[in-house]
């Protein structure tokens, strides 16, 4: 599946960028209740960020998308 990358999307691949980022932090300041605007789950579907024990990182795709 395709998702578009949005000015969201790409707000949040730049704010997980500006410094080391957890799971945790993410889904705190990333949290939505509206279907439409789930910008994590969008993020995680196109393969742009992945999340680990050594907390959350852009993927190659989404470095590239920030370029």
């Amino acid at each position: 599946m395709e998702v578009e990358i949005t000015p969201s999307v790409v707000e949040l691949l730049t704010w997980v960028t500006a410094r080391k980022r957890t799971y945790e932090d993410v889904v705190e300041a990333w949290k939505s209740n509206c279907p439409r605007y789930a910008v994590w789950d969008d993020a995680v579907t196109a393969g742009l960020v992945t999340a680990g024990r050594d907390g959350v990182e852009l993927t190659e795709r989404g470095r590239a998308a920030l370029n």
